[in-house]
């Protein structure tokens, strides 16, 4: 066990730092959190996800934009980078840098076995806070399987559950639609046991 004291770090201090920082890291409470790197199948889907939307919305006033761009909720004081996000109409940026969005329409994660438990929970949370923050969906990078969460007038969520190639999930939102087999090519799923 650590006897480090925590040192806490203010908004301004960690994209100071992290405007300078060869790898990127998440912030929360006051603390920077290391981002891990990515597997193939990761890498795929979320590459996969952003042709998609990209083809669709082109010449449309939303934009997708895939993994490097920094993602700010000012409620919770958080900074992450999303696998995918699709911003609406005008971008809202944090600052002159133009490097922090502060809001986002879609936010698309890929699960992975370390960070699932966190995307569908406190992540999530933080996400809720942004202002036009509508549809929210999860796939996952071992099987073929999506969970999309969808923001209903009153504020609460529905969740849909989409498996195998057929399935098709509609983006009302930003007039998208995503064949689940179509965010999957390329994937090498490992044989079941």
């Amino acid at each position: 066990m650590s006897t480090q004291p925590v040192t806490y770090l203010t908004p301004e201090q960690y994209l100071e730092i992290e405007r300078k920082a060869e790898f990127r890291s998440e912030y929360t409470n006051g603390e920077m959190f290391a981002m891990s790197g990515a597997t193939l199948n990761h890498a795929r889907v979320v590459l996969n996800t952003a042709c998609r939307l990209t083809e669709q919305l082109d010449d449309r006033p939303c934009e997708a934009f895939g993994g490097g761009l920094r993602l700010y909720s000012a409620k919770y004081k958080f900074f992450t980078y999303p696998d995918v996000l699709v911003t609406s109409g005008p971008h809202r940026l944090l600052d002159s840098r133009r490097d922090t969005l502060t809001d986002a329409t879609v936010i698309i994660e890929v699960l992975s076995p370390s960070t699932k438990n966190y995307d569908r929970g406190e992540k999530f949370l933080f996400y809720r806070s942004l202002p036009s923050f509508s549809e929210y969906l999860l796939l996952s990078q071992d099987t073929m399987r999506a969970e999309h969460h969808v923001r209903q007038p009153d504020n609460s969520w529905l969740f849909r559950e989409f498996t195998g190639p057929a399935g098709e999930i509609d983006l009302k939102s930003i007039g998208c639609r995503l064949q689940l087999q179509s965010l999957y090519k390329r994937v090498e799923f490992e044989p079941e046991a």
